[in-house]
């Protein structure tokens, strides 16, 4: 099982027609996705972060078990649920704006972290809650205390609409290396936490401090997979894009996927993955997240469309 931690929380995509501002809203939030994510993809995952008893939290916890999503590690507050409103630029990328502050996925503090069981073998910490207090120092601690015990996951997806200061960006980034097995880092966060910095550098700077697999993401460009000992490149997938929301999600959520089918989720596992394992989990990942770009919103895939895709291929 994979334990996702993180916020969740409701897009509200503004559509302005005629002078007319409409808001469709839609569950969302980077954590809630991947769990959603791997949980279509039929890798069991839970969630670990604190939903809001108001109606948007009630919503987001139907959802999640709904998509059979273990809610056992789940938190309750009081507090309201964050609100991201979503408007798309002419490229189709996200622009996001953030109603946040105090906000239910903020609320967990060092004395909530849980005991693990052992059935849970991939720790998955990622985007704002991540840095964020008091949600990103008691994160921070969990990939500290579970780091050798379990696999860490970690992509920062960051959002300089929750906390401009990419300074306080860079630095939870460097603070969570030395934990991290399997960082995935987009170029567009890349690019604005270390700009001008080649990504090959900097991903060999990141597997000396603490990794053993760096993906960098690059859109439709495809991505790049280091390792200690390889590098090796895929192309992305050639499709009609309705929008990216969610394509970074899906790719990670298909990446740990597709690691546990083929491999055991684990730093060993990491070490040991030669070209080919490498550029069948780019692959697979890079298909999924194409899915998703296909359609509107973070609609990730389930596993039986990816086989479909697979089947009319062949």
């Amino acid at each position: 099982m994979i334990l996702v931690c993180g916020e969740a929380l409701f897009d509200l995509f503004a559509d302005e027609t005629s002078g007319r501002l409409t808001l469709d809203a839609r569950i969302g939030g980077s954590p809630f996705n991947v769990a959603v994510g791997l949980a279509r993809l039929g890798t069991p995952a839970a969630f670990f972060g604190a939903l809001s008893r108001d109606l948007f939290g009630q919503r987001l916890r139907g959802a999640l078990d709904t998509e059979g999503v273990d809610l056992s590690f789940a938190l309750e507050t009081d507090a309201l649920t964050t609100l991201s409103v979503v408007g798309l630029d002419a490229s189709g990328s996200p622009a996001y704006g953030f109603y946040g502050k105090d906000a239910a996925d903020r609320q967990v503090q060092l004395t909530d972290l849980p005991d693990l069981p052992d059935t849970v073998d991939t720790v998955q910490i990622g985007s704002y809650a991540a840095l964020v207090p008091p949600v990103g120092d008691s994160l921070l601690a969990l990939a500290a205390r579970e780091h050798g015990r379990r696999m860490i996951a970690y992509d920062p997806n960051v959002r300089p609409t929750v906390s401009p200061d990419l300074d306080a960006w860079r630095k939870r980034f460097a603070d969570y290396l030395p934990h991290v097995d399997l960082l995935k880092i987009s170029l567009e966060d890349l690019e604005l936490m270390f700009p001008g910095d080649a990504p090959q550098t900097l991903a060999e700077i990141w597997l000396a401090q603490g990794p053993a697999l760096v993906v960098i993401t690059k859109g439709g460009d495809g991505a790049t997979a280091f390792s200690a000992r390889h590098q090796v490149d895929s192309p992305g997938e050639k499709i009609k894009v309705a929008d990216t929301v969610g394509a970074g999600d899906t790719f990670q959520a298909a990446l740990l996927t597709r690691l546990g089918e083929t491999r055991v989720r684990s730093r060993a596992a990491l070490e040991d993955l030669a070209p080919r394992d490498m550029i069948d989990l780019l692959g697979f990942a890079a298909q999924a997240a194409a899915l998703t770009c296909s359609r509107r919103g973070a609609d990730l895939p389930r596993r039986a469309e990816i086989d479909l895709l697979d089947t009319v291929s062949r």
